[in-house]
């Protein structure tokens, strides 16, 4: 029978994290499953809690939303180790991507009885963070400011929190010239963000790149180029369906990797938790992790 190790953040959503974990691990005992608990109190604390928990063969549960899963997921990766996610974030992105279940039950079969799936992972390399890994994307402009005014809410939560920190990084833009270099060509423009995209989705449950694949050995690389307020803001309501990425003010290219410059320095983020300036680079690690998925 399988052996888990679930690593949980207390700080980070703690009650609803240890809620999801609750039903989640009474199934998986009734089951005849091994699984212990490890508490972490910084995401560089639940990497290392991981990598010594698939030292010893366990499969690793990230507890959480798409940080803890892009933390975990990325020190693990390369190792051999198996992930699973427990999704319990206001995002759960790169679940989503995987077509994860979210019903307790559901998550427990999938934990218990899914196949290892190898899927691509990212590595990220700054001035400012040598090296890390990640699952879902990268993103440089806007979003990643909206994000971290999304983290810093304090009286909004879920959706809430990301259409109000939105809203605040676009009312105060002032788009950068973009240098973005993909496989060796190289793309010039003013504008709004560029995303380079594993999983498809981003920012709680918004289709950035419709055409991503987590086991392609591509990253999609949206850049969405400068437009009036009014027309980014529409183009924003289009991320729900993917539609926007017809818009003429939206390109998109693959490639395996990516770096990403501007004429000042805008903020980029990784999956919701790197908080730091461009230039960045995204290369991608093709069939690096191994995830438990649907069978």
């Amino acid at each position: 029978m399988r052996q888990f190790t679930a690593v949980v953040n207390p700080t980070a959503g703690g009650a609803t994290s240890a809620a999801a974990l609750l039903g989640v691990a009474r199934l998986l005992r009734e089951a005849g499953a091994g699984l212990e608990t490890e508490y972490s109190h910084s995401l560089d604390h639940a990497r290392e809690l991981a990598r010594r928990a698939g030292e010893r063969d366990r499969i690793v549960l990230a507890v959480g939303g798409d940080g803890m899963a892009g933390g975990i997921g990325g020190a693990l990766s390369g190792t051999g180790a198996v992930l699973g996610l427990v999704p319990a974030g206001r995002g759960n992105d790169f679940a989503r991507a995987l077509g994860l279940p979210t019903d307790p039950a559901e998550i427990a079969r999938v934990l218990l009885d899914g196949e290892p799936r190898a899927v691509d992972t990212i590595e990220v390399t700054s001035a400012v963070h040598d090296r890390t890994v990640v699952l879902g994307s990268v993103y440089a402009g806007v979003d990643a400011l909206a994000n971290h005014h999304a983290n810093s809410a304090r009286l909004l939560r879920g959706t809430a929190s990301y259409y109000a920190g939105a809203l605040r990084a676009v009312a105060g833009w002032r788009a950068p010239r973009y240098r973005v270099t993909v496989d060796g060509e190289e793309h010039a423009f003013t504008g709004y963000t560029v995303v380079a995209a594993n999983s498809g989705y981003y920012g709680f449950n918004r289709l950035i790149a419709p055409a991503a694949e987590v086991d392609d050995g591509l990253l999609e690389v949206v850049m969405i180029h400068d437009a009036p307020r009014r027309l980014f803001f529409a183009l924003m309501n289009e991320l729900g369906t993917g539609a926007h990425v017809h818009r003429p003010q939206v390109r998109v290219v693959r490639g395996r990797e990516v770096r990403i410059e501007a004429d000042r320095a805008i903020p980029y983020g990784a999956d919701g938790e790197v908080d730091a300036a461009v230039p960045v680079t995204a290369r991608v690690l093709p069939g690096a992790l191994r995830v438990l998925s649907e069978s």
